[in-house]
């Protein structure tokens, strides 16, 4: 694909993210495909399906809009004329990448599986936490609440229309990550991340008690 074919992509999901808050940002997908440019550079796979795929992956998001069947990211790749062959790799990689509970799938190709990990190291370490308190605040969600377990192995619809904590969906999604990653770059890059949330974790739950009151 000709670089333009990228950036034009880049200026429709900011255009369909226009006015976010909820850390889907047009941010978000740059990070995305930045961070599966590099996965991309270590574990192989067709470059040009991984940006694509990183690039569009949001932009049907069930999260964000009520609609089926991928039209946004189709009426884009139609409109650039790309062959129907690419348009399927690109929108079956953005069905299998979503966590869904247990009903989260390895996807099928190896470019699929880059974008996946490219997409769960965002939700991880410090922009991870940041945008799960934008996320839990677009949505009225409080950031904890004591009394309030985190929900294990909820099915895919459970995870949907799940209403908890912020501090919560750590536990039910964030910090499950690590372990899920796909390709050997990602895991590598995961373990920072990772060990910076429960860093944060830690420290969140010894301010809600009281225990840090004073700098050491």
């Amino acid at each position: 694909m000709e670089e333009e074919a990228f950036e034009r992509a880049k200026e429709f999901a900011e255009k369909v993210f226009e006015g976010d808050s909820s850390g889907h940002d047009i941010h978000h997908t740059l990070r995305v495909h930045s961070l599966a440019r590099s996965i991309c550079a270590e574990e192989g796979g067709d470059e040009d399906v991984v940006r694509m795929a990183a690039l569009l992956h949001d932009v049907d998001d069930p999260k964000l809009f009520h609609s089926t069947g991928y039209p946004n990211a189709r009426r884009f790749m139609e409109g650039e004329g790309m062959d129907s062959e690419t348009i399927e790799r690109v929108v079956r990689i953005i069905t299998q990448i979503s966590f869904k509970g247990t009903g989260t799938v390895v996807p099928d190709s190896l470019e699929g599986r880059i974008v996946q990990d490219a997409d769960r190291m965002d939700a991880i370490g410090a922009i991870g936490i940041a945008r799960a308190f934008a996320y839990g605040g677009s949505r009225g969600r409080p950031m904890h609440n004591p009394g309030e377990k985190p929900k294990e192995n909820m099915t895919e619809a459970e995870y949907r229309v799940n209403q908890g904590t912020t501090v919560n969906h750590f536990y039910e999604k964030l910090l499950k990550l690590k372990n899920l990653m796909n390709t050997d770059a990602a895991k590598r890059m995961a373990e920072a991340r990772h060990r910076y949330m429960q860093g944060f974790l830690d420290e969140f739950m010894d301010e809600w008690d009281g225990k840090r009151r004073f700098l050491a």
